[in-house]
């Protein structure tokens, strides 16, 4: 057993990766053996990741408020609080907050051999973000 205590601060998500403003947590850390990476992502209204793909799929659980999740060529789809959103490995895809809320989630992925944990592609361009469904209905 190997506890880590609480010293990493809050760091803001790169710009060539997102967006709007993101903040990021540390969670887990490939280690020792271990291809396990975790963040706590926390998404400013209308902020989002870039398009991107991992090399063994990610899954994200969203834990506070509300955004939208796509992959390429699929609809937008409204995601909110308790949901778990898979992604196939190499699969394009892209998540962020809705314009009007903020939304969290825990970003779950095994990073390949060499480390790699994502390969990040051209931004959701404003038009892309605007064809989301309305968060009224959903």
């Amino acid at each position: 057993m190997k506890i880590i205590r609480n010293g990493i601060n809050t760091v803001a998500g790169p710009s060539e990766w997102f967006t709007g403003a993101v903040f990021v947590d540390a969670v887990a850390a490939p280690s020792e053996g271990s291809h396990l990476s975790a963040s706590s992502v926390h998404f400013t209204p209308g902020a989002r990741t870039a398009w991107h793909t991992h090399p063994n799929g990610q899954t994200i659980f969203v834990t506070e408020g509300i955004g939208f999740a796509q992959r390429r060529g699929g609809s937008i789809e409204v995601i909110r609080a308790g949901d778990r959103v898979f992604f196939e490995p190499g699969e394009h895809h892209w998540h962020g907050a809705v314009p009007t809320r903020f939304m969290t989630h825990l970003a779950m992925l095994e990073v390949d051999a060499k480390g790699n944990a994502a390969t990040w592609g051209d931004h959701v361009s404003a038009a892309e973000y605007a064809a989301a469904p309305s968060t009224e209905e959903a």
